[in-house]
């Protein structure tokens, strides 16, 4: 029983590295259309003035969705013209590791949508619970995939650990922008650091390819 479980997970441990160079041709076009979605929703947040906060978490749950379901399009659309499983076992792999972080991220955002009353200080936490929460979330898919997207999680993650401490006030004092200043924060992270990394991933890919 022991020796065909270790076969198995060798198994799939080979089918992953495998899998490496796809899930990387994969990446480049997702981030850039998360990247371009994160700075247009930030723009439209931005002179829209979408500032109070059930409207502000509304929003960007919507982007959210957004995000994922063109995510979803491009990575089905790959799948296709590879002739390949959509939802593989390495596939199901990555979905398992991003899974729980993901889920406490919704739960969190929920929460926060139907409390009764509802700051625009707590607001503010949200943008950084969310970077370190989907950071952790990649991290862990790094784990099957490029391990490049362990840093581009790791970034998320400190980025969103820094934006918690910058928030701490030892005075109890301190005042926060209004929330149409957090839309920049959003498509300075999740727009701008998606934007970078796709764009990494196209000039490095095109760069292995040529002769």
């Amino acid at each position: 029983m022991d020796s065909d479980w270790a076969a198995e997970r060798l198994d799939q441990i080979r089918t992953l590295m495998d899998r490496s160079a796809s899930y990387r041709r994969t990446l480049a076009p997702t981030t850039l259309a998360a990247g371009a979605i994160g700075l247009l929703a930030s723009g439209i947040g931005w002179f829209q003035k979408i500032e109070s906060p059930q409207s502000f978490i509304k929003y960007w749950l919507s982007v959210a969705v957004v995000t994922l379901v063109s995510s979803l399009i491009i990575v089905r659309r790959q799948s296709l013209q590879s002739e390949e499983d959509f939802w593989s076992l390495p596939t199901q792999r990555v979905a398992e590791g991003m899974f729980p972080p993901f889920l406490v991220g919704l739960l969190l955002s929920l929460v926060a949508l139907f409390a009764n009353s509802l700051s625009t200080t707590l607001v503010w936490w949200l943008p950084a619970f969310w970077m370190a929460l989907y950071g952790c979330g990649l991290y862990s898919a790094g784990f099957f995939m490029p391990r490049g997207i362990k840093w581009f999680g790791a970034g998320f993650i400190v980025t969103g650990c820094v934006l918690m401490i910058g928030s701490i006030d030892p005075t109890n004092h301190q005042t926060f922008p209004d929330l149409q200043h957090a839309h920049l924060v959003m498509g300075g992270s999740f727009g701008f650091f998606h934007l970078a990394y796709g764009l990494y991933l196209f000039l490095t890919e095109n760069i292995k390819e040529r002769p």
